[in-house]
């Protein structure tokens, strides 16, 4: 009431208005303004989207893939069954997508570090040897890779999808080791998949027994076998690149054979 009379007397007051109302402004101008940015609809379902994903790849590692269901993964996201259907058709559909996004960010880091052609080979070791260091590290991943294989071996139209990209980035790997043993000068001891194969397969076995209180040594072994098969692979024959001489370019003439003498 006190405020109130006042006010009422400011305002019969010459003046007292015009003050009181520069007051408020003084105050309102500095109140922070808290108006959010409006997402667009392409936006908001891109980030709808990436909250299932996330939602979704905790719940695969911490209750596996048969006790992740789809209410719970959209319950702990936030949002209704009805969201999550409309960005995947099932829950392989997310687990598919959280295998090829591991896998395409493996092979971009591993063409960044063999990407340079005039890298001499051992500071290409040095690169790939760097990126090895960093396999098996995320342990949410090596958890989740045996979830993938589990359900890959239970079901048949899910290997199908899995063994489409898993056959991809076999083949990207192969691509690096052949272009590896190429610059190092030796020949490939088998086929650049079946290397990439052998190599994968030793790093997801040691991923399944990887355990908390030892270091992983995934990358390390990789690389002790890698530097094993380029030393003891055959060196490559050198080509011999023709001369821009044409006089060198020429055949030779043969020596003429003596007659036989009567």
């Amino acid at each position: 009431m006190i405020f109130e009379s006042g006010f009422r007397a400011a305002r019969r007051t010459p003046g007292a208005a015009s003050a009181i109302q520069s007051s408020c402004d003084i105050f309102s101008a500095m109140t922070p303004t808290t108006a959010k940015t409006r997402l667009t609809r392409e936006e908001s379902r891109a980030q709808t989207r990436e909250r299932l994903i996330e939602t979704a790849q905790q719940l695969f590692v911490s209750n596996g893939y048969g006790g992740a269901s789809i209410r719970d993964i959209a319950d702990k996201a936030g949002y209704s069954q009805g969201a999550f259907y409309s960005n995947f058709s099932s829950k392989e559909d997310v687990l598919l997508e959280l295998l090829r996004r591991h896998m395409e960010a493996e092979a971009l880091q591993l063409f960044k570090a063999m990407g340079d052609e005039r890298q001499e080979p051992e500071q290409m070791l040095a690169e790939l040897e760097a990126w090895a260091s960093t396999l098996n590290h995320d342990a949410d991943w090596c958890m989740l890779s045996i979830e993938l294989q589990l359900h890959a071996n239970r079901s048949r139209s899910f290997a199908q999808e899995y063994k489409k990209v898993w056959d991809r980035h076999r083949s990207e790997i192969g691509g690096v080791i052949g272009q590896l043993f190429d610059k190092v000068g030796r020949a490939l001891p088998a086929a650049p998949e079946e290397l990439a194969a052998a190599f994968m397969a030793l790093s997801h076995g040691l991923a399944l027994q990887r355990m908390s209180t030892r270091p992983d040594p995934s990358g390390r072994l990789i690389m002790v076998f890698l530097r094993g098969l380029i030393a003891s692979a055959e060196r490559l024959k050198e080509v011999v690149v023709p001369t821009d001489d044409p006089a060198a370019r020429a055949p030779k003439k043969r020596p003429a054979k003596a007659k036989p003498k009567r």
